[in-house]
């Protein structure tokens, strides 16, 4: 790999060493990607392959923590159209870089994949109208992490140098998950995701501040792998539980990881009804 000038691999080289990993596996390129939160690994579709490791598929030693399996799998919904499928992400507070941290999204792109799906477990920031199970899907997201994976002389082929964040998560898949939510009697609100690096939970006046600042939830995931896939012009999807309300009360990773088996149905019946449509993939 090529390391820049710290002698830390560039992220053009972990991007090319993660795409010669995954063909030498001889998996088929995927049409779209599903990255799973803290306690929402669910299964979805027929493996096409064994699983592998994400530190075997990414070519990089990564380390996880509870609840984020760390498996990659290509499986098939709606035959003919491969999904790559993490299950589990790594995150900025345990260390690794941005370019570590979005380089599954930056990996699907390469490898063709034109949409994301998007998962994690979120706190409420609106106690006035959050419970505790609530799925809600993601409008728009506010960057807190005080970095971006956009640092550093990226290749021109990724996409703009400064893209525009409008309308970062895609509309037509957020109609059609409302309409498959209706279908199956799955009740989804809508909300704006704040992203911190953590891993400390928020203190009652950041709550209120994320409030103040438009934010419905908040979390310390999803914000930095939007960017990426935006950059590369990849449609974005995200899906937030709701685990808890910020500040209000004790909260542990574990609590989080029990609301996640809590609803893991509800997200798999959601996510199977949508990657059975031929329209996610268009």
């Amino acid at each position: 790999m090529s390391p820049d000038s710290s002698g830390t691999p560039s992220a053009k080289s972990l991007v090319d060493t993660a795409v010669a990993h995954y063909g030498r596996l001889g998996w088929p390129k995927p049409r779209l990607a599903l990255i799973s939160g803290s306690g929402l690994s669910v299964d979805l579709g027929t493996p096409l392959h064994p699983p592998v490791s994400l530190g075997e598929i990414l070519g990089q030693a990564v380390h996880g923590i509870e609840g984020h399996p760390l498996r990659v799998e290509i499986v098939e919904v709606l035959p003919g159209h491969p999904v790559l499928y993490f299950r589990g992400r790594v995150h900025g507070y345990q260390g690794h870089p941005p370019a570590l941290t979005v380089l599954p999204v930056r990996l699907a792109a390469a490898l063709g994949a034109t949409g994301i799906l998007l998962t994690n477990a979120a706190g409420g920031v609106c106690p006035e109208r959050q419970r505790a199970g609530d799925l809600v899907l993601i409008t728009d997201q506010i960057n807190l992490t005080g970095t971006t994976p956009l640092l550093g002389d990226l290749p021109a082929e990724w996409g703009p140098r400064f893209p525009i964040m409008v309308d970062a998560y895609d509309h037509g898949m957020r109609r059609l998950a409302l309409a498959k939510g209706r279908g199956l009697g799955i009740d989804l609100e809508e909300g704006v995701y704040a992203g911190l690096l953590g891993p400390a939970y928020e203190t009652p006046a950041e709550a209120r501040m994320l409030n103040l600042l438009g934010a419905h939830l908040t979390g310390m995931s999803t914000v930095l792998e939007v960017i990426a896939a935006r950059q590369m012009g990849v449609r974005c999807f995200g899906l937030s539980l709701v685990t808890n309300i910020a500040a209000t009360a004790e909260a542990d990773h574990e609590e989080v990881l029990a609301s996640g088996r809590a609803a893991a149905l509800k997200v798999q019946r959601l996510l199977g009804a949508m990657l059975a449509d031929p329209a996610l993939y268009v």
